[in-house]
């Protein structure tokens, strides 16, 4: 399964104005009462036909209302809005339609989504408060009653199983990180603490334009931001692992748990940041668990591969790298990528969740953080030969000829001991079915250096099967 990474780009800004709305008309003698605009849509954009609203005029029993003229007491109506917002004279209003705002130069766009979010749920906001203020009013005067709960709110006690003590006491424990390169280039992802020492665990593809000598910040729900800097990253397993500078002391790690024991039908409970919204909590279950995913940025970069916990939690761009933790609330995973229906399929899109989100099964991950904090290079199991990357459901075939030029089958290399030649095609490793070079990737990267494993091949179409000591290679390169 190949699939795409979703936390790296930055949803684009809108690439054009609101559409124009006709100017409201002189308002009646008996003024109606309008609800106020709602801005954009949730991904920042103005929803297509979208108008603006008019004033909120006074109420048919104002006193000295006529049924042929308004009382000439009244302002005169106000003249025509212009098509987008206050015409140049520098006033709104609700009933003022959206112009959108020049990016500004050097910024990265998250920073504009994040911006018209933010106006949205305000413009939202004044909306509703007029809608209660009109609902009081009529109550008041229908003398309809209403029953209050005994308890609401933060009166209620919430126990550490349920959603909302597992996110009470997860949420402080979970960053923003927004990651920008030397020429301004950037995007927003989530990490977690991973100890005491300032040691903050992400995706690779959530850091990778800050390494280079870019800038790196991770920001607490208290909102409480520090400057990070990278530690190590490893592309193929999609980890990283950064340190706040100045880290305080004291941060709360979050508990790891054991993702080998996790079932299916588990409940999970996702944090992160999508689309720039910070501290969001969405729950669903694992769906899956062992689904072989190669997932790439779509930038070119190397791609990573992992045999992944499948979840259908809401999962977007932002919630890479963020914690999926359990019931109890321990990590059990890394969410890293998504299924996109963008361009057709496993386009690269910046699509949103249709509920199949991948993580990063959290032993797996626990070992390459533990390897980047003392060594600052990831360490790759390997059994020394060249596989075909080619999709395929009938195993994972070693090739002719090794990448670069290299044997297919490393000289003096655990395949090599094993017996195994080009041509073989492995179909199993231990009880994993592999259907293609990149679930066997996934499945050999879910060990570590030494473990043995036993491979299932086929050649000259009989079954053989060979136990293997893995062996281990430094560095993504």
């Amino acid at each position: 399964m190949s699939t795409e990474n979703e936390g790296t780009a930055v949803p684009p800004a809108p690439s054009a104005p609101p559409v124009p709305v006709d100017a409201p008309a002189a308002p009646a003698p008996q003024a109606q009462a309008h609800q106020g605009p709602y801005g954009q849509d949730a991904q920042g954009q103005a929803p297509e036909g979208q108008g603006s609203a008019g004033h909120t005029g006074a109420s048919s029993g104002h006193p000295g209302a006529s049924s042929s003229a308004p009382d000439p007491s009244w302002p005169p109506p106000p003249p025509p809005a212009s098509p987008y917002g206050d015409g140049g004279s520098g006033s709104g209003g609700w009933g003022s339609s959206y112009q959108q705002p020049a990016p500004s130069s050097g910024r990265r766009r998250g920073g504009l989504v994040a911006a018209i979010l933010v106006a949205a749920l305000v413009a939202g906001g004044l909306g509703g408060g007029l809608g209660y203020v009109l609902a009081k009013n009529n109550d008041e005067s229908t003398g309809s009653t209403t029953v209050s709960a005994s308890a609401s709110g933060g009166d209620v006690k919430r126990d550490p199983g349920t959603t909302a003590g597992v996110a009470a006491k997860a949420l402080p424990s979970t960053v923003t990180i927004e990651a920008e390169s030397t020429s301004g280039e950037g995007g927003t992802g989530t990490g977690f603490v991973f100890d005491t020492q300032g040691h903050i665990v992400t995706n690779n593809h959530v850091v990778a334009d800050a390494v280079d000598g870019g800038k790196l910040t991770a920001t607490f729900p208290s909102g409480k931001k520090y400057d990070a800097e990278v530690v190590g990253h490893a592309q193929g397993y999609d980890v990283a692992v950064v340190k706040l500078k100045d880290a305080p002391s004291d941060l709360k790690p979050l508990t790891l748990g054991d993702s080998d024991k996790v079932a299916v039908g588990d409940a999970t409970i996702a944090i992160g940041a999508p689309f720039g919204l910070s501290d969001t909590v969405t729950t669903g279950i694992i769906s899956a668990k062992n689904r072989p995913v190669a997932s790439s940025d779509g930038s070119g970069s190397q791609a990573s591969y992992m045999s992944a916990l499948q979840t259908d939690a809401s999962i977007n761009p932002g919630n890479s790298g963020g914690p999926l933790l359990d019931a109890q609330g321990n990590v059990i995973g890394i969410n890293s990528a998504i299924q996109s229906t963008g361009n057709g399929g496993f386009g690269t899109g910046q699509s949103g969740s249709i509920g199949l989100g991948f993580a990063i099964p959290i032993n797996q991950a626990k070992y390459v953080a533990q390897e980047l904090i003392k060594n600052g290079k990831p360490v790759y199991a390997k059994i020394g030969a060249s596989v075909s990357l080619d999709d395929s459901s009938d195993g994972a075939q070693i090739t002719d000829q090794g990448a670069g030029g290299a044997a297919p089958v490393e000289p003096g290399g655990p395949a090599a001991k094993a017996g195994l030649k080009p041509g073989d095609v492995i179909t199993k490793l231990d009880d994993h079915v592999i259907d293609s070079g990149p679930t066997l990737i996934g499945e050999i990267w879910t060990h570590q250096p030494g473990d043995k494993v036993t491979i299932t091949y086929e050649r000259g179409g009989k079954q053989h099967t060979v136990d293997v000591t893995l062996g281990s290679r430094v560095g993504d390169n």
